[in-house]
This record gives C-alpha cells, structure tokens and sequence, in this order.
C-alpha cells in the first residue's frame, strides 16, 4: 500500500468516525452545551484535565473560553489543570501522580462548577481521582471519553454527562475530541450571546 492510498484511508476512516458520532453523541454534547453555559451564566468555571493529546484538549478548550472561539465576547471562566509545571511536579513527587488533578479540584472547585474529564480509553487513574474530588466538592462532571468509556463511564454520577466516541482506535477517538470541543465551545457561545446573524 502506498502512503498516498494510506493518508486517503487516514482521511476516509475519519470521516466515517466523525459521521459515526455525530449520531450517537449529538444528544450528549447539547446537554453538555446548557450545563457548562448554566455554569458559566451562574459565575461557576469550568476545570478541564487529561493526559498526553487529552492534556493539549484541555488547554484548546480552556483557552477558546478564556480567550474567545469564533465570536467576540467577554472572557468566560475556565482553567486547563494541566499547564501548571510546578503544582503537577511537587503533587507528582510528594504524593502521586494520580493525585495531581484531585488536589487541583480539592482546591479550586466550588459547587456549580463542571469539571470537563478527558481520556480515550477512559481508565485514566488520575482523571478518575479528579472526578471524585469534583464529587465532594459538588461540580458536575462531563466525561468525554471513548472505547465505551472505560472505568470512567461506571464512575458517573445521576447528574454527570458522559460524552463517548464510538470508536476504539485512539487517533480516532482524539479527532472526534478535538471536533466535540469546538461543538462545545460553539454552544456555549450560541446560548450566552445567541444566534449568529
């Protein structure tokens, strides 16, 4: 197989993938959508935490609220708790490191907050840890995870929204994030300032 017919199949398999879940999880990102723009209406803020690709997620979401996506407006309240050196590192070496978004949560979260969870496989310890800690505190947890969501799925409360591609390969899984996100960010900003004209 040449790279040419490779990066078509890249191409067409993501395609089919996005296609996939668009119909399996449009439902799930609207109720996501109101719950983190009730927060963020309310003066909560939304945490985002995950490992490796999902770490970058975090940051993209954060900094599309923070900043802006595709329309001006004031700046909305959200932290990647993934961008701190410092906080991971001394968490990491004077307890552990599924401890380094919990503690985070333990300190920041407030109730009416919404933690954004990210894993694809959705196993990850430390991801875990912080959706008990957003638990205690009384933030509610959107999961947004694939592979049928792993652990995390069996973790979500009454209240959570668990946000799962169909899909088990992780590149797949990552695009369909990277797609959920700007869905997110485009509902927030839709019910905050309504439609575009």
């Amino acid at each position: 197989m040449s790279i040419v017919h490779r990066i078509h199949t890249q191409f067409a398999d993501s395609i089919a993938a996005k296609q996939s879940a668009g119909s399996a999880m449009a439902g799930a990102i609207a109720d996501a959508v109101e719950a983190m723009a009730a927060c963020l209406s309310g003066g909560g803020k939304i945490m985002a935490c995950g490992n490796g690709g999902s770490a970058a997620d975090s940051q993209h979401f954060a900094a599309e609220l923070l900043n802006r996506f595709e329309r001006e407006r004031a700046p909305l309240a959200a932290i990647a708790l993934t961008t701190d050196a410092s906080t991971l590192t001394s968490i990491a070496n004077d307890y552990a490191y599924e401890q380094v978004f919990a503690k985070q949560v333990q300190a920041l979260g407030r109730a009416g907050d919404v933690l954004l969870a990210i894993s694809t496989s959705g196993n990850s310890p430390n991801v875990m840890a912080a959706m008990a800690a957003a638990r205690e505190r009384g933030v509610r947890i959107v999961a947004l995870t694939g592979k049928a969501g792993g652990k995390m799925a069996a973790a979500l409360g009454p209240d959570d929204i668990h946000l799962c591609v169909p899909a088990e390969r992780t590149a797949r899984i990552q695009e369909v994030h990277l797609l959920t996100i700007h869905c997110l960010c485009d509902g927030i900003d839709t019910l905050l300032l309504g439609e575009t004209p």
